[in-house]
Order: C-alpha cells, then structure tokens, then sequence
C-alpha cells in the first residue's frame, strides 16, 4: 500500500490545479479508501459478504475521488476516469490487505 501512500502525498501536497492524472488522483483516492475502511471494520466490525466489503470499499474511494476532485480542479471526464480506476486499485488493495 506504500506506493498508494506515495500518491496520496503528491496529490495532497500539490497545489490546486488540473495537471494531476487521473492515475494519481485515484491511487490517493485508493489510500484515503484503505483508511477508512480500516477505521470502519474497527467501528463496525466485518462486513458479512465480501461482496459487501467490496461494495463499502468502492464507495469509500468514489467519495475520496469526489473529494480530491472539487479541490484540485479536475473536470468531469478526469473525475470518471480517476473513479474507475480507484475502484480497480480499491479491488487490489482489499484482496492484498483485507480478505484473509
């Protein structure tokens, strides 16, 4: 998840702008996704289904995309993008991390 971390630094620490890919924006979203279906699992316990994990975790990245989206002035097209992809890495990152 490190590599997820790094992204979510750059995105955070850059300036507003419209340069950032949609790659980057959604290996942030993927991170600020891992956290806090980390600190939802510790709230709430286990989802009963992976696919409701999976579903939780997807939602939890398509929020981080919109978040990080409305503050670093990306357009519709690159919100799409970023949010399809976060939910590849969201994927990833649960069958890595969390399903055991």
């Amino acid at each position: 998840m490190s590599k997820f971390f790094e992204s979510f630094n750059q995105v955070n620490d850059s300036p507003h702008k419209a340069e950032l890919s949609h790659e980057l924006i959604a290996a942030a979203a993927s991170y600020e996704a891992a956290k806090a279906y980390e600190k939802h699992v510790e709230k709430n316990g286990k989802p009963d289904s992976h696919a409701k994990a999976k579903e939780i975790f997807a939602a939890l990245a398509g929020a981080a995309v919109d978040r990080l989206i409305e503050t670093k002035g990306l357009d519709f097209i690159d919100k799409e993008k970023a949010k399809h992809q976060a939910k590849k890495h969201t994927e990833d990152i649960y069958v890595e991390e969390f399903s055991s």
